[in-house]
């Protein structure tokens, strides 16, 4: 392996969603660096299976609904 053209691999704490916390080495940041996770595999839909959650910012989706509501779809 050639020298000083790897980066440096060391262990950092990954903090999920709801605050449990593991180890794991990585090339992010330095040693003791922690990861905080927005998303991970227990909040996910994609992983849960839950239903999406639309969240309606600054009324976007009335807007959007008062605008297309002549389309034919019905909201079930």
């Amino acid at each position: 392996m050639k020298k000083d053209i790897h980066p440096d691999y060391h262990e950092i704490t990954v903090v999920m969603t709801d605050g449990t916390e593991f180890k794991t080495r990585s090339t992010m940041g330095k040693e003791g660096d922690t990861l905080k996770l927005d998303v991970d595999p227990k909040t996910h839909p994609a992983w849960t299976g839950g239903a999406q959650r639309l969240i309606d910012t600054e009324g976007q989706v009335a807007r959007f609904n008062k605008r297309f509501a002549g389309f034919g779809l019905e909201k079930k």
